[in-house]
């Protein structure tokens, strides 16, 4: 087994790349000190966090080694991403339970069963707890269903 293709050494590099992204969009944010912080604070320390913890998953997976890495199962990838982008496009036009109802519709058919009941019971609970959540409890202006539907 080749420990560099390991599904461990992967999520390392996978980690250590977020790091360096996060290291990199944050360089402009002045750090501060540790008793006065500045914006830049813990986003750094976080990159850096992030960093460490991907030298060390690395590391372990290149002594121990770990499971190889399957093939991508691309029906679920596609879907998912589609019910994500379904969700973005109808979420101003429809507002937020059209839009959710898209999204657990399509993001359901991505599993290797599908149960209408369950997807359902799903589109039910996630439609009231993101009611409850974003419009009442946080109080944001958003719609939760709009005139076009």
């Amino acid at each position: 087994m080749n420990r560099f293709l390991s599904k461990d050494f992967l999520s390392g590099l996978m980690f250590i790349g977020f790091g360096l992204i996060a290291l990199y969009f944050g360089q402009k944010l002045a750090l501060g000190t540790p008793v006065r912080m500045g914006p830049g604070y813990v986003p750094r320390m976080l990159s850096l966090t992030l960093l460490g913890l991907g030298l060390l998953v690395c590391i372990i997976a290149v002594v121990s080694g770990s499971e190889p890495v399957e093939r991508p199962k691309w029906k679920p990838i596609t879907l998912v991403t589609l019910g994500i982008v379904c969700f973005a496009l109808l979420f101003e036009r429809a507002g937020l339970i059209p839009a959710l109802v898209v999204l657990i519709m399509i993001a359901s058919l991505a599993g290797e069963e599908f149960k209408l009941t369950e997807v359902l019971g799903n589109i039910v609970v996630l439609s009231v707890l993101c009611t409850l959540v974003f419009k009442v409890g946080l109080g944001m202006n958003i719609s939760i269903v709009s005139g076009v539907w």
